[in-house]
């Protein structure tokens, strides 16, 4: 089964469990026999030769999906270990049915030994799921370092064990999946912050269950290929480059002159009509040489700044900006111009020392270090829970806002967060943001719609960042994503 669109919090889906038991009068020891067929068969797609494996149980209904599993997989063949980190007598509900029917075959699980895990080819994580509350304890996290050290493929249910599945981080201690199958709602924690470190391939099944309509609202969503045509439609024929925006980027203080130059590259290679610079007077010629399709503007007089300004439909500010005196004065103009504008870089970390009021036409694109200077916190309070930290970023500064990193998230207000799960760590180089923030600058001058324009630039410099790795993820330059932003457009 395909990855849905909408992503859920955890407690949504255990609602979304509760609903399906007590409206729907479907039995919850049916739904985990469910889950336990889907994790059969996903296992069997993802491993076709593997003959053993071993499955490791927890005291929850995680550990009863391993036990049903576990059933599952020995009727159809396979050599089943199955090994209890907590006793499986003291197991209640539909847990407690699930190894009751387990026992019932003949089999039997042992006590968890680190050596036992040898035994299988793979080996399957049922310890904890989405039940987690806080630290792992110390017989779990002793047995999630073994399934980490085990040298064996780990096929996680639901959710790896340790991480938390709604800010996708690791409580203490978490299960290194090779792949996860997850059940009835995509949870959050996959796709942000740590979690794909932790998840391998996601699969899904939804166990037969749909959210009622109206009921659950989904967390987040994932930004997909499809909105690339919707944001970005055919042109006409006839049609010519004042059609597709007019674009200024500000930036490139002195001794900077790259970072506009790659932002300028960017926002002609998605399309935008007419692409104009203004920097710092020494900057011109290396821009210029470089990228002769650019206007390039010398910044020698607050009047050039107006009249570029006027002239724009869009305005992106920050890219090698520097936080000058000369710096600050050209964010105050284009402030003051009243036009959709993009900020990044030094002109968010500018923002961040002043007293700025929100304004609902401005794109914000801070990295962790940015939204922490913004949020007077720290980087580790901006990464422990991103999606509380975008919630703050759009109560504080409004707009629309795109808190970058691993698992990019887009928000606005009265939408529904969305996530890029594109990206490699090949794109953790200089001047790559740039590039993001040409993108989305071109596509808001063409689009005119900043949800649209931040969410498709997201998607767009992922991928050209994914095609520009095809090679090797090291030595990946921001102008090779340039390059290949043309090609993500153009789907």
């Amino acid at each position: 089964m395909a990855l849905p669109i909408a992503l859920y919090s955890s407690a949504q889906v255990r609602a979304l469990d509760a609903h399906a038991i007590e409206a729907r009068g479907i039995p919850a020891y049916t739904l985990m026999k469910r889950a336990g067929e889907a994790a059969l068969r996903h296992l069997r797609t993802r491993y076709p030769l593997a003959h053993r494996i071993v499955i490791v149980c927890g005291g929850g209904n995680n550990g009863g999906d391993g036990y049903v599993l576990a059933r599952f997989a020995q009727a159809a063949g396979l050599t089943v270990t199955v090994l209890a980190v907590s006793e499986p007598e003291k197991l209640h509900g539909a847990a407690q049915q699930a190894f009751e029917d387990f026992r019932a075959n003949g089999a039997r699980a042992r006590p968890f030994a680190a050596a036992l895990l040898a035994e299988g080819e793979i080996v399957v994580d049922a310890l904890l799921g989405t039940g987690l509350h806080g630290e792992v304890r110390a017989e779990y996290a002793a047995a999630i370092r073994a399934i980490n050290l085990s040298g064996r493929p780990v096929f996680a249910l639901d959710v790896p064990s340790g991480l938390d599945s709604d800010a996708g981080v690791p409580l203490g201690e978490a299960v290194r999946a090779d792949c996860t199958v997850t059940f009835v709602g995509l949870k959050t924690g996959l796709l942000v912050g740590e979690g794909p470190e932790y998840t391998g391939t996601v699969f899904f099944d939804d166990l037969e269950l749909t959210a009622p309509a109206g009921d659950f609202a989904p967390r987040l969503t994932r930004i997909v290929e499809s909105e690339i045509e919707a944001a970005l439609p055919r042109r006409h024929r006839a049609a010519h480059k004042g059609d597709f925006g007019r674009v200024l980027i500000v930036g490139s203080g002195s001794g900077m002159p790259g970072a506009t130059r790659l932002a300028g590259e960017a926002c002609l290679r998605v399309g935008a009509g007419l692409t104009t610079v203004a920097v710092a007077p020494e900057n011109v010629a290396a821009i210029a040489a470089g990228r002769p399709e650019l206007i390039c503007l010398a910044l020698t007089d607050p009047r050039v700044l107006t009249e570029a300004l006027a002239r724009a439909d869009v305005v992106a500010i920050g890219p090698g900006l520097g936080r000058s005196p000369w710096a600050r004065s050209a964010l105050d103009a284009v402030l003051a111009a009243d036009k959709p504008v993009v900020v990044d870089a030094d002109a968010l970390n500018l923002l961040a020392e002043s007293e700025v009021r929100s304004r609902e036409d401005w794109i914000l694109t801070p990295h962790p270090g940015e939204a922490a200077r913004l949020l007077a916190a720290t980087t580790q309070d901006i990464q422990r829970d991103r999606l509380a930290a975008l919630d703050r970023l759009l109560s504080r500064f409004g707009g629309t806002v795109v808190l970058k990193g691993a698992g990019t998230l887009v928000g606005a207000a009265g939408r529904t967060p969305g996530v890029c799960e594109r990206g490699n760590p090949g794109m953790a180089s200089a001047g790559t943001g740039d590039v993001l923030t040409g993108a989305i600058a071109g596509i808001l001058a063409q689009s005119r719609d900043p949800w649209a324009a931040a969410r498709v630039g997201v998607l767009v410099h992922a991928m050209a960042g994914d095609a520009a790795a095809r090679g090797g993820e090291r030595g990946v330059l921001a102008s090779d994503l340039a390059r290949e932003l043309h090609h993500a457009v153009n789907l």
